[in-house]
């Protein structure tokens, strides 16, 4: 009986350590147009910002420790990706019709409480939002939804 337990954890170790070598890759490509940058938001919202939402949703992520260890190391840069392709706040449009409509959603996601996402917040405590701190970034991004949306009116 020994004998099979020493096998079969050996084979377990062995497959965890040829599993650390199909880890993805953790790229953060060059920021074309950043939204804090464009949009020149409060210190305290620009905090919330990089806290809550920047280590999926920009090309500026901070890759913890964990995400370079299979089979976490998948789940997080999925994560990553599928959160870039819905809102890449490091590629901002120019078109103040289409920031305004992204500025929006972003407001619809935060009172619905869909983002951060629980799964996020149960590792990074700092990502937490508290209902004031909710209010806040709604309040501010109905203000600069308001004002991309005059501004796209302004200028045709």
């Amino acid at each position: 009986m020994k004998k099979y337990l020493k096998w079969t954890f050996g084979v377990l170790i062995a497959g965890f350590i040829l599993l650390q070598l199909t880890n993805p890759s953790h790229t953060n490509p060059p920021v074309a147009r950043d939204f804090l940058a464009a949009t020149m938001p409060p210190p305290e919202i620009n905090t919330m910002f990089r806290s809550a939402c920047y280590d999926c949703h920009s090309d500026e992520t901070k890759w913890p420790w964990y995400s370079r260890v299979a089979p976490v190391s998948w789940l997080v840069a999925n994560d990553v990706i599928e959160g870039r392709k819905n809102l890449n706040l490091s590629e901002w449009p120019t078109d103040p019709l289409r920031a305004a409509k992204r500025v929006e959603n972003m407001s619809e996601q935060i009172e619905y409480q869909d983002m951060p996402p629980k799964k996020y917040t149960l590792i990074h405590h700092d990502a937490r939002l508290t209902e004031n701190q909710r209010k806040q970034m709604e309040d501010w991004l109905n203000a600069e939804t308001a004002r991309l949306k005059s501004s796209a009116t302004a200028a045709k």
